[in-house]
């Protein structure tokens, strides 16, 4: 995340991606990607990379695409209220994971967003569309103060 700018940096920083190991890499109006390089931690019964890793990337990818911010000392929030995802292929322990979510369209309280899970090869682990509500002064590019 170092090569992002300050302010773009601090805005995507999340205690939620601490704990998961999510970094964000790319970041723009539009376009969010996160990797993820999933550890024992993060492993199913099965001995893969549990399917809620996936679920937490997708949405975090998808959010983050409609929550760019430009400004510095402001930011945008939102709530998802739904992730309709399916999954197909199975992510392994300590192979990298790139999510990217892409925002379709946004109007005053609602955007929609699609993304994608891949592994470092190219390979479809899981896809998905997303519906996230605004936080009050979140709708515009300018976002509200940082608290």
């Amino acid at each position: 995340m170092d090569h992002l700018p300050e302010h773009i940096r601090a805005q995507a920083l999340s205690p939620f991606h601490g704990l998961l190991g999510i970094e964000m890499q790319h970041w723009e109006e539009g376009l969010a990607r996160l990797v993820c390089t999933p550890g024992p931690q993060h492993a199913n019964r099965s001995g893969i990379v549990h399917g809620g890793v996936m679920l937490a990337l997708l949405d975090q990818a998808n959010a983050f695409a409609g929550l760019y911010c430009p400004t510095p000392g402001r930011k945008r929030h939102a709530v998802t209220l739904d992730l309709d995802t399916r999954f197909t292929g199975q992510g392994k322990l300590g192979a990298v994971l790139i999510a990217e979510g892409r925002l379709v369209s946004a109007g005053r309280n609602i955007f929609f967003a699609r993304g994608e899970v891949k592994d470092e090869a190219g390979n479809l682990i899981a896809f998905g569309a997303s519906t996230h509500r605004y936080r009050a002064g979140s709708h515009t590019l300018e976002g509200v103060p940082v608290e």
